[in-house]
C-alpha cells in the first residue's frame, strides 16, 4: 500500500485544466479518425461493464477494466457520464485508487455518481476524514447528493465515531427526502446504536417504510449493547408480528438477554421457539443456549444440551466453563478445562478469561501467574478480553503494579480494559487514579458504556468529589444512560456520599426503574446521614413498590430504627425477619442486636445473639458493643474471652469496642493492656479511631498529659476527632493551656464546627477568663459559625417524639414542663445542685 498522504497530494495536483486538456486531445483524435459513438457500441460497453461489475471482487479484473476504459475513450464516450462512472467504480472495487483518482478529475463532475464512487473508495481504504472532505466538496460544487451518497458518508462518520457530524448529514438527507431510504437508514441506525444513541436509532427505524430482518437485528443488538433489555424484548415481540423472518442472529441476540438477566423461564420459552423454527442445531444459537442455561444457574440443562450437540467448538466449551465458574463451581471448572484439551479443542483468549477467576478463588495468585506464563508460552492471542481478565485477577489478588504493567504493555486497550482498571483502582482505594483513567479514555475518544459509568462514580463518591461527579452526571445524561438501573444507583450513591442528599433523593424520585440496590442505597444514605425517619419511610415505600427486601435493606432499616431510636419499628422489622427466614443471616442478626441495644433493651439483644446459629466476628462485636454501651465493662470483657474460646479471632472493631468500654468505666490499665494486645499480640495496626479512644481513656481519668503524649506518638496526622476528644477532656478537668493548643488545631481542621468553639468558650468560662470567652464568641460571629441546636428522640407507645432545648412546639409541652419542674424539686430535696452547661458570668450570678 502506497503512502496515504503522498498519494492524495498527487491526486489533488491533477487540476481540472489538465483534465480538460486531456479530454480535448482524446476527442480530437476520435474526430480525426471519424469514430462516432454508436448506440449499439454504447449498449455493448454497458453490457460488458455490467458483467465486469458482477465478476469484480479483487484486483484480478484491473486489466479488463482498463481495456473497457480504453474502449470508452476511443469510442468517444469519455463525456458520457454513465460508462465513465462505471469504469471509475470498477477501479474503486478493484482497489486501484490512483487510477480512480486520475479518472475522477477527467470527468464532468456535475452529477453525484462519480463523487459517490470516490467517497465509497476512500471509505473502503479507511480514510474516513477524506471521504467526508469529498462529500463537503461535492456540496460546495453545487452537486446534489442522491440516495447512494449518504450510506458511505454516514459510515465514514461512524468510522470517526463522530455522531454530531452524522446528525448534520442526517439533517441534509432528511431535507432531500433520503432519510427513509433503506440503505441510508440502515447506516444511520447502526451508527446511532453502536455509539449509544439508541433513541435516535429507534426514531430512524420507526420512520423507515420497509424494515428487513437485518435492520431488526441491528436494533436488537443496539438495545442489548446499551443495556436496555426491556425495549429489546419489546422489539423482538414487534419483529415476530411483522413480515420479517426471525433468524439465528435474532435468537442469539434475544437469548443473550436471558443469559444476562438470569431469566430461566423466558429462556426456556425461547428455546421452544428455537426448536419450532428449526434453529436448534445452528452452532451460534446452540452455543448461546448453553451459555444462557449456564448463566441462569441451571448447569444440568446446560450439560444435557452440551452432550446432545452434534458438534462442539471452542465457543461451546467456553460457555460451559464460564457457567461453572460464575455459579461458584470453581472446583469443577479445572476438570472441564482438561476435558476440553483432551477433546482436541484449543483454548482461546475467552477460555482463559473465563477460567482465570476460578483459579484465583480456589488457589492463589501464584497459580494465576502460572496460567499467565502458559498463555505467554503458547502465544494465546492477547486480546482485550484476556487483558481485562488478567487485570481483574491481579487487582483482586492484590498485585496492583502487575495490573498496571499489563494495562501499559501493549496498545490493545478498549473501554472494557479501562473499565477493569477503574474498578480495580476503586477496589484498592486508588480513587484519583480511577478518575484519571476515566479522563484518559475520554480523551482517547473511546465510547463509554453503563458499566464504565457505574465503575467510576464510586471513585467520586469515595473522595467526595462533587464537581467531577456532576460532570459525570452530565456525560451520562448526554449518553442517555441515566435510566439504566446500576448507573442510577451509582448516581444517587455519589450525591449522598458527597453530602448532597437533596440531589440524591431528587434524582432517585425521577428514576423510572428502581431495583433493590437502588432502594438500599437511598435507605442506607439517609440512615447514615442523620435522617433515620426518612430512611424508615423509604423502607416502607420500597415494600409497597413491590421491590423485594434483602439483607442489606433490612440491615439499613434496622440501623435507622436504632438511630431514631424506634423500638416499635425495630420489632416490626424483626417480625418480618423471622417470617421470611432472614434470621440465619449473620449481618441482619447483628444489626438486630445493635438495634435492641440502642433502643435500651439489652435483654432482647442478648436473646437474638443467643439464638444465632453461626456467629462470626461481626455478631460477637455487636453483643460486646451492646454491653459496653450499657455500662457493663466486666460483661464486655467476659464476652471477649468467650469469643476467643469459640475460635473467633478479634478484629480492629473488637478492640475499639473494648477500649471504649474501658474508657467509660474508668478501667485505664485494662484499656492500655488491650491496646497493646491488639498491636503486639494480634498484629492489628492502630487506626485513627483507636487513638481517639485512647485519648478519651486517659482524658476521662484526668490524665490529660498522657492523652496529649498519645497524640504526639501517633504515626499519622491526628484528625479533628482526636483533637476534639482532647479538648473535651481539657474542659472536664480545667486544663486551659492544652485546650488552647487543641483548639488551634481544630480551628484549622474543622473551622465551621460550632461545638469546638462552644467547648473552648466553656473552658475559658470555667477558668474565669471572660475576656477570652468574648473573644471566642466574637470569632464565631466573624466566621459565620452558627450553633446548630441538638435534638432528642423518645419512642412512646409506637410514636416518636422529638425535642430540642427550651422547645415549646410539642402539643403537650405545658404538661411536660410541669412534670419536669416537679422532678427538679424532688431532686433538689435529695441534695442535687444543677450545674449549667454554659457557666454564667459573675455579674449575672450576683443578680441572681
Amino acid at each position: 500500500m502506497y503512502n496515504r498522504t503522498t498519494n492524495l497530494c498527487s491526486i489533488f495536483r491533477l487540476s481540472f485544466s489538465r483534465s480538460k486538456l486531456m479530454h480535448t486531445a482524446t476527442t480530437s483524435i476520435c474526430n480525426n479518425n471519424n469514430v462516432m459513438a454508436k448506440p449499439e457500441t454504447l449498449d455493448s460497453l454497458t453490457t460488458q461493464l455490467e458483467s465486469l461489475f458482477r465478476a469484480c471482487s479483487d484486483a484480478s479484473m484491473v486489466q479488463q477494466a482498463r481495456q473497457v476504459h480504453t474502449q470508452v475513450i476511443v469510442g468517444g464516450m469519455g463525456d458520457v457520464c454513465a460508462p465513465s462512472s462505471r469504469v471509475l467504480g470498477l477501479y474503486v472495487l478493484c482497489g486501484r485508487f490512483r487510477d480512480a483518482g486520475n479518472l475522477f478529475f477527467e470527468l464532468e463532475l456535475r452529477y453525484a455518481l462519480p463523487w459517490n464512487w470516490m467517497i465509497r473508495g476512500l471509505y473502503m481504504l479507511g480514510w474516513f476524514d477524506f471521504a467526508l472532505l469529498f462529500y463537503f466538496k461535492m456540496l460546495g460544487s453545487n452537486v446534489s447528493p442522491d440516495k447512494y451518497t449518504f450510506p458511505y458518508v454516514i459510515k465514514a462518520c461512524g468510522g470517526l465515531n463522530n455522531v454530531p457530524l452524522c446528525m448534520v448529514v442526517h439533517d441534509t438527507a432528511r431535507s432531500l427526502g433520503f432519510h427513509v431510504d433503506l440503505f441510508a437508514g440502515s447506516a444511520l441506525i447502526k451508527l446511532y446504536a453502536d455509539n449509544g444513541y439508541i433513541r435516535d436509532a429507534r426514531r430512524v427505524f420507526d420512520e423507515l417504510p420497509l424494515r428487513d430482518t437485518i435492520l431488526w437485528n441491528v436494533m436488537l443488538r443496539g438495545y442489548v449493547k446499551s443495556g436496555d433489555f426491556d425495549n429489546a424484548i419489546g422489539t423482538f415481540c414487534e419483529m415476530r408480528t411483522s413480515y420479517s423472518m426471525v433468524n439465528s442472529v435474532t435468537y442469539t441476540c434475544i437469548l443473550s438477554i436471558c443469559a444476562t438477566r438470569g431469566n430461566f423461564c423466558a429462556g426456556t420459552q425461547l428455546h421452544g421457539l428455537v426448536i419450532g423454527s428449526g434453529f436448534e442445531f445452528d452452532p451460534q444459537v446452540a452455543n448461546t443456549l448453553v451459555a444462557m442455561y449456564s448463566k441462569c444457574g441451571n448447569l444440568l440443562y446446560a450439560r444435557k444440551l452440551f452432550n446432545t450437540m452434534p458438534q462442539t467448538d471452542t465457543v461451546t466449551w467456553n460457555g460451559l466453563i464460564a457457567g461453572y465458574v460464575q455459579n461458584g463451581f470453581t472446583d469443577e471448572a479445572a476438570p472441564l478445562f482438561n476435558a476440553m484439551i483432551s477433546a482436541g479443542v484449543k483454548p482461546d483468549s475467552v477460555t482463559f478469561a473465563s477460567f482465570l477467576p476460578s483459579i484465583l478463588e480456589s488457589g492463589s495468585l501464584r497459580h494465576c501467574k502460572e496460567v499467565h506464563s502458559y498463555i505467554v508460552r503458547h502465544r494465546v492471542p492477547f486480546d482485550v478480553y484476556l487483558k481485562s481478565a488478567l487485570i481483574d485477577v491481579y487487582f483482586k489478588g492484590g498485585d496492583v503494579e502487575m495490573a498496571r504493567k499489563i494495562f501499559q504493555q501493549n496498545i490493545l486497550v478498549d473501554v472494557a480494559v479501562c473499565t477493569a482498571m477503574i474498578s480495580g483502582y476503586v477496589l484498592h482505594g486508588l480513587n484519583i487514579d480511577a478518575i484519571n483513567t476515566f479522563r484518559w479514555l475520554i480523551q482517547e475518544g473511546m465510547v463509554t458504556n453503563s458499566l464504565t459509568m457505574a465503575s467510576v462514580l464510586p471513585a467520586c463518591a469515595a473522595v467526595a468529589a462533587l464537581k467531577p461527579g456532576k460532570e459525570l452526571h452530565c456525560h451520562i445524561l448526554k449518553k442517555r444512560l441515566e435510566n439504566i438501573v446500576n448507573v442510577g444507583s451509582a448516581i444517587t450513591d455519589m450525591y449522598a456520599k458527597c453530602g448532597r442528599l437533596d440531589l440524591a433523593y431528587e434524582f432517585f424520585r425521577r428514576m423510572s426503574d428502581r431495583d433493590s440496590v437502588c432502594w438500599n442505597s437511598m435507605i442506607s444514605s439517609f440512615s447514615q446521614n442523620g435522617k433515620p425517619e426518612i430512611a424508615i419511610d423509604l423502607f416502607r415505600q420500597m415494600g409497597m413498590s413491590g421491590a423485594k427486601f434483602d439483607s442489606v435493606s433490612l440491615s439499613s432499616a434496622l440501623s435507622a430504627a436504632a438511630n431514631l431510636p424506634a423500638l416499635y419499628y425495630g420489632k416490626e422489622m424483626h417480625g418480618y425477619v423471622i417470617r421470611n427466614a432472614f434470621s440465619s443471616d449473620t449481618f441482619v442478626a447483628s444489626t438486630l442486636i445493635d438495634m435492641y441495644s440502642k433502643c435500651g433493651n439489652l435483654a432482647l439483644a442478648w436473646c437474638v445473639f443467643n439464638l444465632m446459629d453461626g456467629k462470626n466476628e461481626v455478631s460477637w462485636n455487636s453483643i460486646i458493643a451492646a454491653y459496653g454501651n450499657h455500662g457493663c465493662p466486666r460483661e464486655c470483657l467476659d464476652l471477649y474471652h468467650e469469643m476467643l474460646r469459640a475460635g473467633i479471632h478479634p478484629d480492629h472493631v473488637t478492640f475499639l469496642v473494648i477500649i471504649s468500654a474501658c474508657g467509660h468505666a474508668g478501667l485505664v490499665d485494662e484499656g492500655i493492656h488491650y491496646f497493646h494486645c491488639m498491636t503486639r499480640e494480634y498484629g492489628i495496626g492502630a487506626r485513627m479511631e483507636h487513638y481517639a479512644c485512647m485519648v478519651d481513656l486517659y482524658g476521662r481519668a484526668g490524665r490529660v498529659h498522657e492523652a496529649f503524649d498519645t497524640i504526639k506518638s501517633m504515626p499519622f496526622t491526628p484528625d479533628a476527632g482526636v483533637w476534639g476528644t482532647l479538648l473535651g477532656a481539657c474542659r472536664l478537668h480545667g486544663n486551659v493551656e492544652l485546650a488552647k493548643l487543641a483548639s488551634r488545631h481544630l480551628l484549622e481542621l474543622d473551622p465551621k464546627n460550632s461545638g469546638y468553639y462552644v467547648l473552648l468558650s466553656n473552658v475559658h468560662a470555667d477558668a474565669g477568663e471572660w475576656a477570652s470567652v468574648l473573644k471566642v464568641r466574637s470569632l464565631m460571629k466573624e466566621k459565620g459559625v452558627q450553633k446548630i441546636p441538638g435534638y432528642s428522640w423518645i419512642d412512646v407507645n409506637g410514636g416518636t417524639h422529638m425535642f430540642s432545648a427550651a422547645d415549646g412546639n410539642h402539643p403537650e409541652s405545658v404538661e411536660i414542663y410541669l412534670i419536669l419542674k416537679s422532678l427538679l424539686l424532688e431532686l433538689r430535696k435529695q441534695g442535687y445542685v444543677p450545674q449549667p452547661y454554659l457557666p454564667l458570668h459573675p455579674q449575672i450570678m450576683g443578680k441572681n
